[in-house]
Order: structure tokens, then sequence, then C-alpha cells
């Protein structure tokens, strides 16, 4: 076990003499090598360089509470179902949306189950954490401090909550039909092949779209340790990196188009519900909960949890009861998983690894120094008995035949190998649109696997990649960056003619700004915000195809929907939709970066891109309103990074909000900048590269 600083004894100069002395004349001396460094670069990105496994564990703990401290205690509060008791009656849903799902006790369970090495490297993660506390107890929250010391059962609680409760199923859904996927966080990810490389090497783009807080933090990391050499970022408070590269290969992942959960009704009857010809009792359980009150004093709630033979009941009626079922609680070696990805130096290495599926969720995009690429359509689906995509809404939970008890396995995945075009992409689209030509049937998978839409951002995707032949390293970065809305490219010609036909002056007026407009969201592009106002007054999305004169259609899927249906209203709310700009900025063809903001601390920097969808927009931003009628971004591209596997291997990356949260750390918002100017950061990996650019060295 490591020991940090905080163990050391101070001693005086007398005493420390005659200590030393005593220790020479027993031969009990022992010079302690500190051959574990953390060299932080000027971004506040933490290079680890260490020994052994547990040496570099417990240096990834410590960096990480140094950047995130208090954002990762927290997080590990309520993973534990305890952030009521730390923090007061507002976190009180929290802790039961824990306890309805057993996490805590489910964490324990899968802690026996690890081998004894990872035991360990658990153990090394949670001393960092611990010991950087114990060493800095002035930079942790008085509220926070109870929360010490963290376990290594916090670790996989923490994971249980943020992949499977957050992203696989999540607290809303639970409480309404789970209709529809969502659309505020998801990702855009490319593999690129020689065959359609300028250079002949693969490239890889890496871009989730995740809210800029919470357990969304994405933290900027390189870990250095006997033959792994991996680059990347992890969700704030996880051992492992979650996307990224190392010398031969890298990785990039996004919100699957998947259903991994099933909310099933279930008809009271008897005490307990109906289920085929019989009825069943509910298996009951109690948890109590502390709640902190606002003078400190502690009280006592009691929660009861009801579960089926499908899960735990979230919701109740007076003739219904609602049973969550979801996958990936019997997939505990996730951490195992990600080091044999990262450790993998080819192709066949790393599909060994990612085909465990461990992770319950994601798609993954992945591209080597071999030229290989893949886009794999990840997680785990449930075989289910039948049927289709309704499965996402609410299932009858009375009869055993729609109990689902086993998930598909690898082999019965959707993938593509090495595609006959040279290129992958995906932006939360099902897979069967990963490339184009298609080079996947859908009809060869079950009809739950997955939906059959392309979304506007989706179509942007491909358009770039489909109409480029041969792709460079600058330009895979101006795709990267793109804030093209695709929608207006089906849109605004109708629009425009038939504005400037009409006899309404206004309507000629907002005709030329959106004839002017470059139909991007840059910072200085001025018609977009008009544009924008006029398609949220109408509502286009892709499922409404009776907006559309054209539908969207699956044998033409990267050119449809196009066109306006009813350019009577269309023009009606161009009017309204002008008045209303008109009203809240003083004129048509105000810039879009005077209305929308990037704003963090001190920091106020015009923002570019949007939502994705309905869009179309390749560069996403999420935005919430604020004073005088503007929006700050608060979520969108985060850990953004593109890769040529060249030699020597090139890399640019930047994380918008920075790489700390910790109140006062300058890495809050030095990369803010950025992202208002659509610009990536070179990355220092050698060693040579990050002394040139060194802040702070810690040995251990």
């Amino acid at each position: 076990m490591l020991k940090s600083d905080t163990n050391m004894k101070i001693y005086t100069p007398v005493g420390r003499i005659i200590l030393i002395a005593v220790l020479l004349y027993s031969g009990c001396i022992t010079v302690v090598k500190k051959d574990t460094e953390i060299l932080w670069d000027t971004y506040g990105v933490p290079h680890i360089f260490a020994g052994d496994y547990n040496q570099l564990f417990y240096a990834f703990g410590w960096a990480q509470m140094r950047n995130h401290g208090n954002l990762m205690l927290r997080l590990f509060g309520q993973a534990r179902g305890q952030a009521a008791e730390y923090f007061g009656e507002s976190y009180l849903i929290s802790d039961q949306w824990v306890h309805t799902h057993n996490i805590p006790q489910r964490a324990a369970e899968w802690l026996d189950l690890q081998k004894p090495e990872f035991k360990q490297y658990f153990q090394s993660f949670t001393a960092g954490i611990n010991d950087y506390a114990a060493q800095f107890p002035e930079k942790i929250d008085s509220d926070n401090k109870a929360i010490l010391p963290i376990e290594p059962t916090d670790l996989l609680a923490h994971y249980q909550r943020v992949i499977i409760y957050h992203f696989v199923t999540n607290p809303r859904d639970t409480q309404f039909n789970p209709t529809s996927i969502r659309l505020d966080r998801g990702s855009n990810a490319w593999a690129i092949g020689p065959s359609k490389s300028a250079s002949g090497n693969a490239m890889l783009i890496i871009n989730p779209h995740l809210p800029w807080d919470d357990m969304f933090t994405w933290f900027e990391v390189q870990l250095n340790c006997k033959t792994l050499n991996v680059y990347g970022a992890t969700l704030v408070g996880s051992p492992f990196i979650g996307i990224g590269f190392n010398d031969y290969l890298g990785w990039a992942h996004t919100n699957n188009v998947h259903d991994g959960q099933d909310l099933y009704k279930l008809v009271l009857a008897d005490g307990g519900y109906k289920w085929g010809d019989d009825s069943k009792p509910f298996a009951t359980r109690t948890v109590k909960l502390k709640v902190r009150e606002s003078d400190a004093v502690l009280s006592e709630k009691e929660l009861t949890i009801k579960e089926s033979v499908h899960g735990p009941i979230v919701r109740e009626d007076e003739n219904h009861a609602y049973a969550l079922r979801v996958v990936g609680l019997d997939q505990p070696y996730i951490f195992e998983q990600y080091l044999g990805m990262a450790l993998a130096k080819n192709f066949d290495e790393f599909q060994k690894a990612a085909s465990r599926l461990q992770n319950p969720f994601f798609t993954t995009m992945y591209a080597d120094r071999d030229g290989r690429i893949m886009h794999l359509f990840g997680g785990r689906t449930p075989v289910r008995p039948a049927g289709d995509w309704n499965w996402l809404g609410t299932v009858p939970g009375d009869t055993p035949q729609t109990l689902w008890h086993e998930t598909h396995t690898y082999t019965e995945l959707p993938k593509v190998i090495d595609a006959k075009s040279g290129w992958l992409q995906n932006a939360n689209d099902p897979p069967w649109t990963t490339t184009l030509p298609r080079e996947l049937d859908r009809r060869d998978y079950p009809d739950y696997m997955s939906r059959n839409f392309m979304h506007f951002r989706a179509q942007r995707s491909a358009r770039m990649a489909y109409e480029d032949d041969k792709i460079t390293f600058n330009e895979l970065l101006a795709y990267k960056m793109d804030t093209r809305m695709e929608l207006a490219d089906r849109l605004v010609d109708d629009l425009v003619e038939a504005a400037e036909s009409s006899d309404d002056n206004f309507l000629h007026e907002a005709a030329a700004v959106l004839k002017k407009w470059d139909r991007c969201t840059d910072n200085e592009s001025r018609g977009a915000v008009l544009f924008k106002e006029w398609v949220d007054a109408i509502g286009f999305y892709i499922d409404k195809p009776e907006l559309f004169h054209s539908p969207w259609l699956e044998e033409d899927p990267m050119n449809t929907p196009v066109g306006i249906a009813d350019i009577t209203a269309g023009l009606a709310a161009l009017r309204n939709a002008g008045n209303k700009v008109i009203d809240n900025h003083g004129k048509l063809d105000i810039a879009w970066g005077e209305v929308f903001r990037i704003i963090r601390d001190d920091v106020d920097l015009p923002a570019n891109g949007g939502p994705g969808d309905p869009y179309g927009l390749f560069r996403v931003t999420g935005y919430r309103p604020i004073e005088n009628n503007r929006y700050a971004a608060v979520g969108g591209d985060s850990f953004q990074a593109i890769i040529e596997f060249g030699d020597p291997l090139q890399a640019m990356a930047s994380i918008g909000y920075g790489n700390a949260s910790q109140e006062g750390s300058p890495h809050r918002t030095d990369q803010v900048k950025f992202y208002s100017q659509k610009k990536l950061r070179p990355l220092w990996r050698s060693r040579s590269e990050i002394e040139s650019n060194l802040t702070l060295t810690e040995q251990f």
C-alpha cells in the first residue's frame, strides 16, 4: 500500500539526527524510491507515470480529487443512498431511487466477485482519494467531509447509479411511458479507414454530448504503467478510461438507440399482482433513511420497497403497479474489460475485451494503426419473446410470456467491421445507417433490436463523410466543428421563395436575412436565430412527416424528408418568428453568438452550435435561458478528440468547460476560449512534450 506524505512525522533537527543514527546502526533504514509521478500540464491534465498498477490507480484517485474533489465526494454520497443524510431533504428522492434499485447491496456483491488484483486496484484508487482529502482538508467542503473515507464499494455503486440508472434507464422515464429516445444526451463518433483517408492512416472522432456538470463531468488524463500508455477521459469518480486511445488504437462511445429497460404494468390483485391465471405476492424490504434537517439534526424516514418477478416497483396507482427491469445487473466486470481495451495492441485484442459486453449501454466506434475500423451496436439488449420497438413503451406484466431472462450475445449484435465505403459514423442513429451504401440489413435482426430512422444530425454526419473522397486530418477537425444546419438545406429555399413572392414587406425582410445566412450557427452567423425561432414554432421533427412535402424514406435516408407541406402556415410562422426576434433582440439579423453564450465563472464568450435536432447540427451545444433573452451553454460537446493513427500518431482534444470543477482552479475556464473559437489543443503525450508544458510535479 502506498503511503502519502500525510503519514510522515515531523521531527526536530536533533531528533532527526538521533533517529537516523539509530536506524543506520540497526540496519533498518531503507531508501524509498518515489517512482510514481503526476506531471500536471498547463491545462490541468495529469500525466501519470507509475511502476505498477496499484501505484497508478492510487495516483489516479489522487489526481481526480485535486481537480474534482468536492464533486466526486458528493457523487459518492449519492451513490451510497445517503445524500439526504449529508446534504438535506432535497436529496431524499435521489436516495429513494438508489435504494429502490438496491445499488449499495449490489455494489458489495460485485466487489466480492472481483479478482484479487482488481480488488486491490479499487483499494489503491480510494486510498489516493482519502489521502488527498487528509492532506488537504481545506480543499474539502464541510458538508462533504462526513462522506469520507471512500471505500471500493462506492466506486461500484457510483458506476451502477450513473451507467445503469441514468443511461440505460433514469428516474424520469419510470414516471412516464418511456416512448422516446432521449436526445439531450448523445454523441457523435467517426471511424475513417485507409481508403477514405488522404494519408492512408485510419482516423477517429471522439465526441460525446453530455451535460457539463454533475455525474456527466469528464476528466482528461494520461495513464502510463509498464505496457499501458492510454490517453482519454473518464467520467468523474471512475477508475478507468472510458473513451480514449493508445499508441495502437482508439475507441469512442455513443449513446445507443437500444432498449435495455422495460416498464411492466402489473394488475393489482389479492394484495399482490396477477400472474397468468393466478396471483403472486410482492416481495418487500424496508430501508431506513436519515435526513439532515435545517438545524443539522437527523430525522429518520422509512422506505418500503416492493418487488415483483420483473424488478422493483417504481410507480403505483389504485389498480396498477409498474415494475422496472433493466439490463446490466449481472455484468460486474466493467473495470476489467476497460483495462483490457486500453492494453490492446490490435483489433483482435480489443475485440476480445469489448466482446465481454460488461458495459450495458454504449455503442463503440473503433480505429487502429493497422487500418481496421468498426462500429459495434454494443450494450445489452434483452432477448425478447416477440414484438417490435413497442417494447420501449409500457409492457403487460400479468403474463410470463413478456418476461425476458437473457440478453443478446456479442455475435448476435449488429456491427460493421472494415466498411467497404471506408467510413463509419454514428450520431445516435440506429446501426443501419452507420455507413452508406448500407452494409447492415435491419431485417436480419429482431424488430425490437433498434428503431428505423435517421434524424437530421445523423444525416449531416453521414453527408460530410460520404461527400469527401479523401479526408485529411485538418478536414476531420473542420467536420468535427461543423455548425451547418442540415434542416436549413431542406427548407430555406422553399421558404425564401415563398416569402419573396408574397406582398408582405416584412416577409421580404425576413427572406433577405435567410438568403444571406450561411446556414451555420457560428458566432457571427446572422439568420440562424430567426430560422431556429421559425423551426421551433412549427416543430419540424423527422417523426412528423405531415409537416414535410416529402417524408423520410428508408431507401433515401440521407436526403429526406424535404420541403414544406403547408407553405401558408410556414409564412405565418415566419412572420411570428420575425416579430419575436425583433422584440427580443432588436433586429432580425442578430448574430448567433450575441444570443447564445458560453458563461463560466467570470468568462462570457459567444457560443456556436446548438441542439442537434431537429436542426441537424453536428456541433451540439445545449442551452438554458438567462437574462436579456440570451442563452447560456450547459451541455453538448464535452471531451472532444480527433486522432490519426500514423507514425507518429497525431491527436488533438479539448474539454470545453475545462478539466477541473474545484472552486478557484484556473482549469475551470482555461479551455472555454477553444470552444468559442471552434479549436482543439494538440495533445502532449511524450515525457519531453509534457515537461515542456509543465506546471506541477507530484511524486509518491
